[in-house]
Parts: structure tokens; C-alpha cells; sequence
């Protein structure tokens, strides 16, 4: 859609989502939005206060009662599109709510585009193009940080702080635009140290900002962590002991596990989507084969990999999985090995104390050199023992440090673009300070940052930008 078009209109939607349910929410928005339900409404509501309900009959053409209604009238500019707005919540069966949207279009409305009623917010003035997207990130939330997150950037806390870099950047461009006027007369308004170190803070924040969207990306996303390790290791068991249900098939058949199985685990707001995977060994058919390839696929596209190994003696030792994960492992990749069944192990550290002592301090000597290459947690998936610290471990390596709800964090990937862009268009400034570049050109890179900047909130945008942005949100927002 063009974002421009029909503007004018006065546009209808069900705000509520479809189906059947007790009750739904029909919404109106534009000039003639309390003219047209007044049109169809038992009561007078032409000249009631903004921010009332009132109850009442909707009836058709014919004069037969569709639904008795609640109207809650808002009108302009104290409203959610700073137009007048009108929701009627009626009986939430389809046949009503498909009857009072013919009748309300019939009485000269039109049918809402996805996001149009947002999008006129922000043309409106009422939010800043951040903060509108904010809107669609609260809708899809899923746990209580990324509500939290999207609570927070619909309040203004990221815009406020972009709006306030980009002023102060303005504020000096314009004394580099003044010399652009008197460049016969070799004349210098910005003091080049000033506007130096005025760079380096901006910068200091942006980076701030940008290195946040990783965190940011995971608290609204949750975190793809993938759980390998060899057959028989207790991966099955160690998911359904997480999820605290009966979710995978457990056997001491190794290799039960063929396909991926996934779930979601919440870890104090946090979600985890955990992905059990087959049993990494050299494949005994054709379809372990595709399972275990599809292991290694996921632990390449993975956030976070859990690398599961039987302490029993029948387990491998931990100089074997020091070389596992450090192949299956690419850089970055967070790593958490889980050394399970640790009461076999307990066990069998019992029986070396009177056959074998130096095989004793052995292993104890090689799990405390695994403990020092990769975090570790030894846990007994059957028994369910030490799984609280394994879920502490899983948040702590996602949220390094306090996570507080006035950090400024960045969760959308078209701001983390932008960022980024208005950073290295800062360090081009810089560069042609040092390198004495005339006003002119250090003039441009500044304009090119703060033109990002103004991208994020929305105070330069374009039409394909808006429909991008709109074009994702469900018809009655």
C-alpha cells in the first residue's frame, strides 16, 4: 500500500483476533468515525465527552438488531491515531462481527490495511517511527523480556536517546555549514577539537548501542541452543529433565534419536528454544546419516550448543571431548559441556579408590582440565540432580551481567543497521579531520550520519520504508 493513499478516509477493522470468543473489538478511525457508528447506534454519541462507553443497540438497514453493543468514543487528538476513534465491543461470534464491518462500510467506511491504524499514529505525530515499531514487538512478545524490551522502546527510552545525539550533532553541523557560506574567507566556526571529541562521545554511545543488539536480538528472539554429543550421552533424557515433562523418546538403544526435536524453555524471562539432536557418530544407516548431518547444520546455525557427555565408564573420556567440541564449535559460539550421569561417575571414583589410583587421580585430573577449557556442569539427567545449575549457567552465558530496565538496548535489526551506518560515517569525519580534509567533505559525512539517525525515529523515511514496516502488522493495529 501507499502510505499516503486514502489518508482521508475513515478506515474499520477488528482489533480483536479472529474466531470465536466472548466478546470482540471493532475499531473505527477518521473524521467520520462517530458519525458513522452514531448512523447505526441506539443512542445519540455525536456530542458525548472523549474517553466514554456507552451501551446501546446496533441495528441494520432494516432496522433489526444485530448485537447489543459498548461504544467507547475517543475523540481528536486524544486518541491512539489522533483522529477520532470509536471501538465497539460486541458479542465475539463470526456472523456479528462480519454483519457490523459490512454495515459500518456500507455507512462509508473502508476496510483498515495491516498496521494503518500505527502507521496514522505516526503520521500524526502521535509516536515516532521507533516507537511504532515497538507496537508490534509488544503484540508478538513472548516472554517477560522481551515484553520489558518492547515496553520500554514504546515509552521513548531509545528514541529519546537518539533524538539527543542527533541534536547535539546538529547543533555543530550547522556552524560546518556556516563555513561552507564563507569559504572564500577561510573562517572557522566549529572548533575541530570540540567537534572531535563531540564525535568520540556519539561514537562511545552508538557503540554502546550497537555492541546491546545482541542481547537486545536475544531477549526478543530467545536463543537457538542446540543440544549434541554422542549417542547414548542422555541429550534425551537431559531435554525432557530441562522441560521437566516426558517430551523425547528415552532408550539405552543408542541412536533412538533420528530427528531434531524442539521445545521452548523459559529461564527468568528468557526463552530458550532448545533443539535436541541425533547422536554424533560414524552413521549405521541412511537415515542416522541424514540425522546426524542435520545435528551439524543446526550447530552451525546455532546461538548457544550444549555438548552432552556420559561420565558412565561405558562414556568417553574428557580429553575426547575437549577434541569434540573444539571441531564442532565455531568461534563465537558460546559452549556449556554437560557432564552427565555424574552418579555413575561418583560410583566408579568409589570403586578406583581400592583398584586403581592412579586411574582415580587420571580422570579427576582430565575433567579438572575439561573444567578449565570449557564451563562445565555435571549433572544426572535421570535423577534430575543439578539441573537448576545447569538453567543458571544456560542464563548467565546469554545475559552477562545486570540486565536493568533502564539500559537502552537495541532489538531490531533495521536500528542496529542504522547505527552502524551513522558510526562509520562519524569515523569518516574523524578520518578527514586528521587527514585536514576540507569543511566541505567532513560536512557530508556528518549530514550522512545524522540522516541515519533520523531513519530510526522516523524523522526521515520513505513510503517503501513505511510499508515495509506496517506491511507486518496485523490489520486491526
Amino acid at each position: 500500500m501507499s502510505v499516503y493513499r486514502n489518508l482521508e478516509d475513515t478506515i474499520v477493522a477488528l482489533a480483536t483476533p479472529a474466531g470465536v470468543g466472548a466478546i470482540a473489538v471493532i475499531r473505527l478511525s477518521g473524521k467520520d468515525a462517530i458519525q458513522i457508528t452514531n448512523n447505526c447506534f441506539s443512542k445519540n454519541i455525536l456530542n458525548v465527552p472523549s474517553h466514554t462507553i456507552h451501551f446501546g443497540t446496533i441495528r441494520n438497514k432494516e432496522k433489526q438488531i444485530i448485537d447489543e453493543v459498548l461504544v467507547s468514543v475517543f475523540i481528536a487528538p486524544t486518541s491512539y491515531t489522533k483522529e477520532n476513534v470509536v471501538e465497539i465491543s460486541c458479542h465475539g461470534s463470526p456472523y456479528i462481527i462480519q454483519q457490523l464491518i459490512t454495515l459500518f462500510i456500507k455507512k462509508g467506511a473502508r476496510m483498515a490495511e495491516a498496521g494503518e491504524f500505527t502507521l496514522r499514529a505516526f503520521l500524526n505525530g502521535q509516536m515516532d517511527l521507533s516507537q511504532a515499531e515497538a507496537v508490534a514487538d509488544l503484540i508478538a512478545s513472548s516472554s517477560a523480556a522481551s515484553h520489558e524490551l518492547a515496553m520500554q522502546q514504546m515509552r521513548g527510552g531509545f528514541s529519546d536517546e537518539i533524538k539527543k545525539l542527533r541534536q547535539e550533532l546538529i547543533d555543530f553541523a550547522a556552524l560546518i555549514e556556516l563555513e561552507l557560506d564563507f569559504g572564500e574567507e577561510d573562517v572557522e566556526f566549529a572548533n575541530r577539537s570540540d567537534l572531535r571529541n563531540l564525535i568520540l562521545k556519539i561514537q562511545q554511545v552508538l557503540k554502546a548501542l550497537i555492541q546491546s543488539f545482541q542481547l537486545g536480538n536475544v531477549l526478543k528472539n530467545g536463543v537457538n541452543t542446540v543440544i549434541a554429543g554422542r549417542p547414548n550421552a542422555g541429550k534425551s533424557t537431559l531435554l525432557n529433565a530441562l522441560l521437566n515433562e516426558e517430551r523425547a523418546i528415552v532408550s539405552d538403544i543408542a541412536g533412538t534419536t533420528r530427528d531434531t526435536i524442539e521445545e521452548v524453555l523459559n529461564i527468568n524471562g528468557v526463552n530458550f528454544r532448545l533443539i535436541d539432536t541425533a547422536g554424533i557418530r560414524d552413521a549405521k544407516d541412511q537415515i542416522e546419516a541424514i540425522g546426524v548431518e542435520k545435528t551439524l547444520e543446526k550447530i552451525n546455525e546455532s546461538a548457544l550448543l550444549v555438548y552432552v557427555y556420559s561420565m558412565a565408564p561405558d562414556g568417553i573420556y574428557p580429553t575426547e571431548v575437549v577434541q569434540e567440541v573444539q571441531k564442532l564449535a565455531r568461534t563465537g559460539l558460546p559452549v556449556i559441556v554437560v557432564g552427565n550421569k555424574v552418579d555413575a561417575y561418583q560410583k566408579e571414583l568409589e570403586r578406583l579408590v581400592k583398584d586403581d589410583g592412579q586411574m582415580r587421580e587420571t580422570l579427576l585430573q582430565q575433567n579438572k582440565d575439561l573444567s578449565a577449557t570449557f564451563p562445565t556442569i555435571h549433572i544426572s539427567a535421570l535423577q534430575k540432580e543439578n539441573i537448576h545449575s545447569l538453567k543458571d549457567a544456560l542464563y548467565k552465558t546469554v545475559i552477562k551481567g545486570e540486565v536493568r530496565a533502564d539500559n537502552t538496548i537495541v532489538s531490531n535489526a533495521r536500528h542496529y543497521d542504522a547505527l552502524q551506518k551513522a558510526y562509520d560515517s562519524l569515523d569518516a569525519a574523524l578520518n578527514g579531520m586528521n587527514n585536514n580534509i576540507t569543511a566541505d567533505f567532513i560536512a557530508m559525512d556528518i549530514r550522512a550520519s545524522l540522516n541515519y539517525l533520523a531513519e530510526i525515529t522516523g524523522d526521515i523515511s520513505t513510503d517503501d520504508l513505511l510499508d515495509s514496516i506496517f506491511g507486518r502488522f496485523c490489520i486491526g493495529k
